[in-house]
């Protein structure tokens, strides 16, 4: 095992790819301040636990994860990770130092695969996570090593308007109307700007109508779109606190969080044909055999489906796989009518190749709306 320090490990590795992401320290209980990537590997800004010559992960009493999670779940591990640390000092009696960084899925991705040392990875879209197995990093077949196949939670596309609604929109055909101005995320960079994507054309496709009128409608729909956001929260930022835009395309849960945190100048409605919103976990196994950090990032990982957990993601507007909590939260979450899949469009892979590669229907509506 190498006796490099993961701090080093970070600072010689090429990720500028990141943008602008996020490092948040906790300890126990007890969860630090978030700071920027750059601050957090600056040596004189770092943390006493940043400073040590060796893995924590080589000391019996205390042992060290990182956590690389897409923007908006860092709300809902600010609860989730003191519950399991708790626990693991219970049962273990060893404290667990989590480091956790929040970005864009896509752009997540590609920081591990550049070098960025992640022992679990709980990413947007299952595609992310495939891209990491692809170079090498996670075992074939990571589906199966985790419960649910790896699914930790759900949640559909919002539609969050101006208070009152005034442009009246209420449906996914409202959105190519002239006049009305949509903030979403890029799907180059962002994992709710691919699931937005393929709830727009499921709209059409999923509801009768041929390819044809789908790319008419998501190309007149994007020539609505004034700027393309990097991420989920980004998005929301400029829709809310830069006022830009007459709705936001989003997470539902979201749309539930600024609810929740007493966001105002709003309304949100979720349109009743939409795209099931999957959001996959796994072990990075390449880091946690180096690392010798397995027993415990495959606990956490099982922790993520747990009541416990699961109740923490519900809260903050995540949709639980957990059937229990499911049912515990079933009237917070408006119902929908036809719920399609990543699957009804042939898999991430298909949908990779026919959607978002360069040259795909993305780029073609891009250049159809200049």
């Amino acid at each position: 095992m190498s006796g490099l320090n993961p701090i080093k490990a970070w600072l010689s590795a090429k990720i500028p790819s990141v943008p602008s992401p996020t490092i948040l320290l906790a300890t126990g209980a007890t969860l630090g301040v978030v700071l920027p990537l750059a601050s957090v590997l600056t040596p004189s800004k770092t943390a006493a636990v940043v400073s040590q010559p060796q893995l924590v992960a080589q000391n019996p009493r205390t042992v060290e994860l990182t956590l690389v999670s897409f923007a908006v779940t860092q709300q809902a591990f600010s609860k989730v990770i003191p519950l399991f640390t708790q626990k693991w000092k219970k049962e273990k009696n060893q404290t667990v130092v989590f480091r956790q960084s929040y970005g864009g899925s896509g752009s997540q991705a590609r920081a591990v695969v550049d070098g960025l040392e992640a022992d679990v990875v709980m990413l947007a879209l299952g595609f992310d996570v495939d891209r990491i197995q692809k170079a090498g990093l996670i075992k074939p077949n990571w589906q199966k090593e985790v419960p649910n196949n790896g699914i930790v939670t759900k949640s559909v596309v919002a539609l969050l308007t101006r208070q009152g609604n005034p442009k009246k929109i209420t449906q996914w055909q409202d959105l190519s109307k002239p006049g009305v101005s949509i903030i979403t995320a890029n799907p180059k960079t962002s994992g709710v700007a691919r699931w937005n994507f393929l709830g727009l054309w499921g709209s059409v496709t999923q509801t009768g109508g041929n390819e044809g009128k789908a790319k008419q409608y998501v190309t007149q729909v994007f020539k609505n779109v004034p700027v393309l956001a990097k991420d989920a929260r980004e998005a929301t930022d400029i829709f809310l606190k830069q006022q830009q835009g007459d709705v936001l395309l989003n997470y539902e849960n979201e749309a539930i969080l600024a609810s929740q945190q007493g966001q105002k100048g709003f309304s949100w409605t979720v349109p009743k044909n939409n795209i099931s919103i999957e959001n996959p976990v796994a072990v990075v196994d390449s880091v946690v055999d180096k690392r010798k950090t397995r027993a415990v990032a495959d606990a956490f990982v099982k922790f993520l489906f747990t009541p416990e957990a699961q109740r923490e993601f519900a809260k903050t507007g995540f949709r639980p796989t957990n059937s229990t909590v499911a049912r515990e939260y079933g009237n917070k979450f408006p119902k929908i009518n036809k719920l399609y899949t990543v699957n009804d469009f042939g898999g991430w892979a298909a949908v990779q190749q026919k959607f978002f590669t360069d040259g795909g229907i993305f780029d073609q509506i891009q250049a159809g709306r200049r």
